[in-house]
């Protein structure tokens, strides 16, 4: 008894060769012969990971602007310090692709801050590290205050 073996699609053999001949498809307004289902999940795909960066990035950076402010190693500052200016361009970076990730970052930024205070904490466990901060910071002072030079 022989098995029918079905072809692999273009997407599951060479996904770059299968974005270029999607691309060529929807230039020539061939949307009848575009791959919609793996097309669709690739879209949805890239928005949730342009969300996801913008998270992990905001994490890093609030991490950071923690340890800045609140952790006493003088000698750690300018490393921190180039850290922060690296996630803030990073954010920047995509909000210029994608200004709507603006209002996701107010959405999240409560969580976020949580997280990386408990992470904070578990690293620093001899600082006093502040239950709330940035509650009445808006996102371009987290993308552009130096919050160390008012303490």
């Amino acid at each position: 008894m022989t098995e029918l073996l079905t072809p692999q699609s273009l997407y599951d053999q060479d996904i770059l060769l299968w974005v270029e001949d999607t691309i060529a498809k929807l230039k020539a307004h061939d949307f009848a012969n575009l791959d919609l289902e793996n097309l669709i999940e690739e879209i949805d795909t890239l928005g949730k990971s342009q969300r996801n960066a913008i998270r992990s990035l905001l994490r890093r950076l609030i991490e950071h602007l923690l340890k800045r402010c609140y952790v006493p190693l003088p000698e750690c500052y300018v490393g921190w310090q180039k850290e922060i200016r690296a996630f803030r361009n990073d954010i920047k970076d995509i909000l210029e692709d994608a200004p709507s990730l603006k209002n996701q970052i107010v959405e999240i930024l409560p969580k976020v801050f949580e997280t990386a205070l408990a992470s904070m904490r578990e690293e620093y466990p001899q600082v006093s590290f502040p239950n709330s901060w940035l509650e009445n910071c808006d996102v371009n002072d987290i993308l552009n205050r130096n919050f160390w030079e008012n303490s």
